[in-house]
């Protein structure tokens, strides 16, 4: 019962920071320097393993699904089936959960030192507010990090997945990538986008709270970074269920 009360008051208190957190992102001043900053640290660094997290996916599902296709015969129809698996599940999902591990536990174990080493408590006694300071563009950098990197992993996936069954079963690229532009649609391109800035709002609150209420020195700070991780894979999962339910039914 106590650790069950204990994660009721995280959420409440997760969802209490969130409000706070989307009530000084919509009023001035702006801190475009940190938001830029925060964009690259975050998102540019973060670009290798997006990357090649999808360039691996879309060699895999390729090879995959052009192996069962061509056991009846409509091994052509692969690309058509790789774009879609890729923009609506694949490149957001995987995005999120190997950026968001990186990205989520950086957050974390960034605020926790600061927490730790009680700079937080310098930044609230000097008149100044950590929640515009510190939050506002971590969060609002992952907001706009996530659907980028999306879309960088749709890209170099499909253009993996094209090359490995051209190679693998003589699908001309001609072929792949006219089967795949004839079956994919906007909504399709669109919900994997929505899904990433999703993921990347659920990546960096989850972080930032982490981080802020970091208990027990350097070692609470270890446990934030972990706690962030798990929290932010079944986050993500969890979300991407209901997402897809709710962009089926529209």
């Amino acid at each position: 019962m106590d650790r069950a009360k204990e994660r009721l008051e995280s959420l409440g208190a997760l969802s209490r920071m969130t409000g706070q957190v989307f009530s000084r992102a919509v009023r001035p001043p702006f801190d475009w320097r940190g938001l830029v900053y925060h964009t690259e640290s975050l998102g540019v660094r973060s670009l290798p393993i997006a990357l090649l997290t999808a360039m691996f996916a879309g060699l895999v599902i390729s090879l995959q699904f052009g192996y069962f296709l061509s056991r009846f015969g409509v091994q052509y129809t692969v690309g058509r089936v790789v774009i879609l698996t890729l923009f609506r599940e694949l490149a957001p999902v995987l995005t999120a959960l190997t950026v968001g591990a990186r990205i989520g536990s950086g957050i974390a174990a960034e605020l926790g030192a600061m927490t730790v080493t009680e700079q937080v408590d310098a930044i609230r006694a000097l008149g100044a507010d950590p929640l515009r300071k510190l939050v506002v563009p971590r969060v609002l950098a992952c907001l706009i990090v996530l659907p980028v990197l999306t879309v960088f992993a749709d890209v170099v996936g499909l253009v993996a997945g094209a090359l490995v069954v051209n190679i693998q079963y003589a699908i001309t690229l001609n072929l792949f990538f006219q089967g795949a532009l004839d079956a994919v649609l906007m909504p399709d391109f669109a919900s994997g986008v929505f899904k990433g800035a999703v993921f990347g709002l659920i990546i960096g609150l989850v972080g930032c709270f982490r981080g802020l209420t970091v208990e027990g020195g350097t070692e609470g700070v270890g446990r934030a970074t972990t706690q962030t991780v798990a929290t932010t894979s079944v986050s993500v999962c969890l979300a991407d269920f209901f997402i897809t339910q709710l962009t089926l039914s529209l």
